[in-house]
């Protein structure tokens, strides 16, 4: 107690400074989701195939890579504050670009601009909960999870609902979203900068590496989190068109819901999960995650919206808690002073099942139809996720 009043005290009276970076953390995932609703529009009237739509996303998820590897040790030099307001500005830069897209060239820039600032963000708000409340880590990574899962449940669906309703389908989500990122930028503007202890030193890409002594706990937790970001890759690219063909409903805001339906049920798991064991919460949700993969091939099958979203709900459940408890166990056995390279490398093998998987469903779907190949990648992702099952059982029984 005496603690957490000594930190307010020293950041003065801005007891809103935690929740705003927890809302800048959610809003940053929230601006990553929006073009999934309308990627399907984009095909009709642009004429691009499925593997064009992975390209798009999966430049995100490389462009996030870049920011994760070099925004950690830059916010530790000039600071938390400076970072976020970079990343915001490079954020809203991006929306400017979608606003003005009429190819897919200028897709590609919006996407990569949205990847580095929501890298950054998600590095530099991580660190930023930290220097506010520094005896809440495990609590801050809870709710920074949290906040990812919401803010891209709500953007997810306010995209689906105003591309549906509004005018200029291609054109208001980003504006409203626009909105919102200037509210949040202003508020970072107010923040008293978090971090007081600079770094001294260049600034450069910190060196993934895995620890000797936790090396089977980490391919567990990265072969969860990997076989995890897979299913996320495909669920906001690809799926929204394939639950919409397969029931017959066309309705955009049912794409929305049904991604939006997974996001929240994830972000519902993690919040409720924190007293289940971190090693046990990943193990049963990498069996979960492998299940609700499986079953959702015959909620497709069955042409009922219900069912879909159903399947989605459940499939979002247990990634909550495979993402989550994967996350957790990994900050329990990482070694301090290794922190920061095992997180590159931990974050370089999620970004990089979240880009190639998803190309490659992409690009298989473009030759074959996405219908054929989503059996396929269903079943190499629950195969994935039972071997990361399997593992921490392993080493839990050893």
């Amino acid at each position: 107690m005496a603690a957490d009043v000594a930190v307010r005290a020293e950041r003065g009276t801005q007891t809103w400074a935690y929740a705003l970076v927890l809302a800048a953390t959610g809003v940053a995932l929230g601006v990553s989701g929006v073009p999934a609703p309308l990627y399907g529009i984009y095909e009709q009237e642009w004429h691009f195939t499925p593997l064009t739509t992975t390209l798009v996303f999966a430049t995100y998820a490389i462009a996030a890579l870049g920011a994760v590897l070099v925004s950690g040790r830059i916010s530790d030099s000039v600071g938390r504050k400076p970072v976020l307001l970079g990343a915001f500005g490079i954020m809203i830069a991006g929306l400017v670009v979608f606003l003005l897209a009429d190819n897919v060239a200028m897709l590609l820039l919006a996407r990569a601009l949205h990847g580095a600032a929501v890298g950054a963000t998600v590095v530099a708000g991580a660190a930023a909960l930290l220097d506010l409340r520094p005896k809440h880590g495990a609590r801050s990574g809870q709710l920074s999870g949290v906040a990812f899962n919401v803010g891209m449940a709500v953007a997810i669906l306010g995209s689906a609902l105003l591309a549906q309703y509004a005018p200029y389908p291609l054109r208001t989500p980003y504006v409203v979203i626009t909105v919102v990122c200037l509210v949040i930028g202003v508020g970072v503007l107010a923040l008293r900068e978090p971090h007081t202890a600079r770094v001294v030193g260049p600034i450069r890409i910190v060196k993934p590496s895995i620890p000797q002594e936790i090396r089977g706990d980490f391919w567990f937790s990265a072969l969860g989190v990997m076989a995890a970001w897979s299913v996320l890759g495909v669920l906001l690219s690809l799926y929204p068109s394939l639950a919409a063909a397969k029931t017959g409903v066309h309705n955009l805001v049912f794409g929305g819901a049904v991604v939006a339906a997974t996001a929240t049920a994830g972000a519902m798991t993690q919040f409720f999960a924190t007293d289940i064991p971190a090693r046990r919460a990943a193990i049963v949700g990498d069996a979960g995650m492998a299940v609700a993969l499986v079953l959702t091939i015959p909620a497709l099958g069955t042409h009922n919206w219900v069912v879909v979203l159903v399947a989605g709900v459940v499939l979002g459940a247990t990634f909550g808690l495979g993402f989550g408890g994967s996350l957790r166990h990994l900050g329990n056995v990482v070694p301090q002073h290794k922190r920061g390279e095992t997180m590159s490398a931990y974050y370089l093998l999620a970004y990089s099942a979240m880009a190639l998987p998803t190309v490659l469903a992409g690009w298989a779907a473009t030759e074959w139809g996405l219908t054929t190949v989503f059996p396929w990648f269903v079943g190499a992702v629950a195969l994935a996720c039972l071997v990361a099952a399997g593992m921490g059982l392993r080493r839990q029984n050893a």
